[in-house]
């Protein structure tokens, strides 16, 4: 599993490998805070579009910055091992910026995958996102939200129960 998990040199390689091999490479990122039914789904739908799937993650300073102080639940090394042990996925990685951007231009995915239905394009980055996969002419692909699966809700759902 830790082959899985290299450092962002070696996935950056990897990629570098797989173009050249003519395969399609697709890459997502997120938190995956509190791994759920909607994450293992769109992270299957996302390496049925291609050859390899990279996955970065955020880190726990960027989960923070984006989720606010209470958040991240499991740590970036958690979250990490949780998605490398799923078959779907080929490499993790974790990020520390807020946005996924430098190491999308830098990967060169063909395809960039992003679950959460239409709230995705109602994010204030999307518009800078969809700029940076124009300017790699990768295409975007959006996965529909797995209705009633979030991390924020499973969090809701624990808290009430104490």
């Amino acid at each position: 599993m830790r082959k899985k998990i290299p450092s962002f040199a070696e996935v950056l390689r990897a990629a570098q490998k797989a173009r050249k091999a003519g395969k399609t490479i697709v890459a997502t990122n997120g938190c995956f805070d509190i791994l759920h039914v909607g994450h293992i789904r769109n992270l299957a739908a996302a390496k049925a579009l291609g050859d390899i799937l990279i996955v970065g993650i955020n880190s726990d300073a960027s989960v923070r910055k984006n989720k606010g102080p209470s958040r991240p639940i499991v740590s970036e090394r958690e979250r990490a091992e949780m998605l490398a042990a799923l078959e779907s996925v080929d490499y993790v990685f974790i990020f520390k910026e807020k946005t996924p951007f430098n190491w999308i231009k830098k990967i060169k995915p063909h395809i960039h995958v992003k679950g959460g239905g239409k709230d995705v394009l109602a994010h204030p980055d999307f518009p800078a996102q969809e700029k940076v996969l124009k300017a790699i002419k990768a295409r975007f692909v959006l996965l529909p939200h797995a209705e009633g699966k979030s991390t924020t809700r499973l969090i809701a759902k624990i808290a009430r129960k104490k």
